[in-house]
């Protein structure tokens, strides 16, 4: 029979999530990538730039969702909740390491802001699950949302620019959406509008600021 970690423990695995997450190059995909058989298109420069912007902007989103997870799955009163945000975050570093890929490709880097980021949603995270699990896993629902209409968005951007760019969102979409729906259906609570248009202006400076620096 497994030990159950200690609350000290968890926070060495943490940091350990944390150092890999915000190492280049430390996230190795457990699944391939989507990409891997589409044809590498050829971009003019201001098209390579504009489509490196968005998958930074993609790569941070995932950076936050690390710590987001990180930060519930600490804080979490039920075991069952604890291991899905743990199991969700495992499955979001695929996601993590297909954005980085596609930026080396484009000759581009990760955003200088990641630490700043991932630490801000390691703290809400945590304050989430303090609050009870209904609402952090409410939370949860209502980030995938906000990270599903980015990803909507830049498909829209890209259109049929960059096959490779293309199906790595699409993939991430998919399991985006997926989580929202577990979330609620775990027993999430659904957020009202008021919080949703607050996320969503929080979002938008991070993706303002992420897009260049």
């Amino acid at each position: 029979m497994p030990r159950s970690l200690s609350f000290s423990d968890r926070l060495v695995t943490h940091l350990d999530n944390a150092l890999k997450t915000l190492t280049p190059g430390a996230v190795q995909a457990r699944e391939p990538n989507p990409a891997r058989h589409r044809e590498a298109p050829a971009l003019e420069p201001d098209q390579s730039r504009h489509i490196a912007g968005l998958m930074r902007i993609n790569h941070t989103g995932e950076v936050c969702a690390q710590g987001l997870y990180q930060g519930q799955a600490l804080t979490a009163k039920l075991a069952r909740v604890r291991t899905s945000m743990e199991e969700a975050a495992d499955e979001e570093l695929d996601h993590l390491a297909w954005c980085e890929q596609r930026l080396g490709e484009l000759n581009s880097r990760t955003s200088y802001l990641n630490p700043v980021f991932y630490g801000l949603s390691y703290a809400m995270g945590a304050a989430a699950g303090i609050a009870g699990d209904a609402w952090s896993l409410g939370f949860v629902a209502a980030t995938e949302d906000q990270v599903s209409a980015h990803l909507r968005d830049h498909l829209h951007q890209i259109d049929q620019q960059d096959p490779r760019s293309t199906v790595i969102l699409e993939r991430m979409l998919e399991d985006e959406e997926r989580h929202a729906e577990h979330a609620l259906a775990a027993g999430g609570r659904d957020f009202p509008p008021q919080v949703k248009q607050i996320m969503t202006g929080i979002s938008k400076v991070m993706t303002r600021t992420v897009y260049r620096i």
